[in-house]
C-alpha cells in the first residue's frame, strides 16, 4: 500500500480502540489492525460492572464492540488482519500483514498479553513442522490432509472453518466440557469439523513432523489420532510480542518497556494495555494507557513540546 497513515496501531482491545479513538479526534489519519474482533481478553469476559459510566453489568463482548463503535464513528480505519512482522527503526514505520503491509508515521503497539510459551509436549519442538499459530499463514500447506486444532474459544472456531476449506477433515479439540461460542454457530453444521470437548491434550507426535496428537479422553484412557498438522490457540497470559523481532525493548517477562507516555525505546514507536503492563490488567487503565499513547504520537508527529489535552469536540 503506498498511502501513509499518521498512527498505525496493531491490536484492537480496549487499548488500542481508545488510542484509534484520540488518535481520529486528533484528526490523524489512523487504521487499526486487529487480529480478531473476538480473540483478546476483554472479548473472553462474561461480565464487566467496573467500568466507569456503566449503569448495568455488560459482557466484555459488548464492550468491547461499543468501543469498537466509536472508534469507527470517529473516522478510524478498522481491518481485520493479522500482523506478522514490523519495521519500527525507519522514520517511516512499516507493518506487514498477512494481506499487504502498511506505512504510518507512528506505531502504537496493543497487542495484549494473551500470548503462551510452548507448553504442550512437542509443541515448541515441532513448531514450523506441522505446529502452527496461524491457520491463515499455514493452512495451503495442508490441503487434502488432516489437521487439528487446539482450544475453546472463538477465534479456534472460525479458524477451524478457515482450515476446513484446505483440509479434508478438521478436529476441534478442547479440554473444556463446551465450547466458548454460541449454540448456533456454524461449526457445529460442517460436517469436515469433529469437535472433540473434554478431551486434555497430553502429547504431539512426530519426529522430523506433526504425526498426530496424543489425547486423554473424558474417561481416561487415552487415544491417538493420526494428522498433518496442529493449530494452537490454547490462550496464556504472556505479552503478545513474537511479531516484532528484537527492535524493542522488553523486560525479564517480555512485557514492552515505555515510559509515563506510553514511549518505547524507538521513536515514534508507542505500545499500551496489558502488552506493557506486567502489574495491574484493568480495561480502564488499558484504556487510560490507549488514550496517552495516542496524545503522545499526535504530539510526536506534530512536534509539538508538550501533550496537547483532549477535552471535548
Amino acid at each position: 500500500m503506498t498511502e501513509i497513515y499518521d498512527v498505525i496501531i496493531i491490536g484492537g482491545g480496549p487499548a488500542g480502540l481508545t488510542a484509534g479513538i484520540y488518535s481520529a479526534r486528533a484528526n490523524l489519519k489512523t487504521v487499526v489492525l486487529d487480529k480478531s474482533k473476538t480473540a483478546g481478553a476483554l472479548a473472553y469476559a462474561s461480565l464487566i460492572e467496573n467500568y466507569p459510566g456503566l449503569e448495568k453489568p455488560l459482557t466484555g463482548k459488548e464492550l468491547l464492540e461499543r468501543i469498537r463503535a466509536q472508534a469507527l464513528s470517529f473516522g478510524v480505519e478498522y481491518r481485520e488482519e493479522q500482523v506478522v512482522g514490523v519495521d519500527l527503526v525507519s522514520e517511516t514505520k512499516e507493518v506487514v500483514t498477512m494481506a499487504g503491509s502498511y506505512r504510518g508515521k507512528a506505531v502504537i503497539i496493543a497487542t495484549g498479553s494473551m500470548g503462551r510459551k510452548p507448553t504442550i509436549k512437542g509443541e515448541g519442538e515441532l513448531l514450523g513442522r506441522g505446529v502452527s499459530y496461524c491457520a491463515v499463514c499455514d493452512a495451503p500447506f495442508f490441503r487434502g490432509k488432516t489437521v487439528a486444532v487446539l482450544g475453546d474459544s472463538e477465534e479456534a472456531a472460525k479458524e477451524a472453518l478457515y482450515l476446513r476449506e484446505f483440509a479434508d477433515k478438521v478436529f476441534l479439540i478442547t479440554s473444556s466440557s463446551k465450547l466458548k461460542v454460541e449454540s448456533g454457530h456454524p461449526v457445529y453444521e460442517n460436517p469436515k469439523i469433529e469437535i472433540l470437548t473434554s478431551h486434555s491434550i497430553k502429547e504431539i507426535t512426530g519426529t522430523d513432523f506433526v504425526t498426530g496428537v496424543l489425547l486423554k479422553e473424558p474417561e481416561g484412557a487415552e487415544k491417538h489420532i493420526e494428522v498433518s498438522g496442529v493449530f494452537v490457540y490454547i490462550q496464556g497470559s504472556q505479552p503478545i510480542t513474537d511479531f516484532l523481532g528484537e527492535t524493542i525493548k522488553v523486560d525479564e517477562k517480555g512485557f514492552i518497556v515505555v515510559d509515563n507516555f506510553m514511549q518505547t525505546n524507538i521513536q515514534g514507536v508507542f505500545a499500551a494495555g496489558d502488552v506493557a503492563s506486567p502489574h495491574t490488567r484493568q480495561v480502564v487503565i488499558a484504556c487510560a494507557q490507549g488514550a496517552i499513547a495516542a496524545l503522545s504520537a499526535e504530539k510526536y508527529i506534530r512536534g509539538r513540546s508538550r501533550i496537547k489535552s483532549d477535552w471535548h469536540g
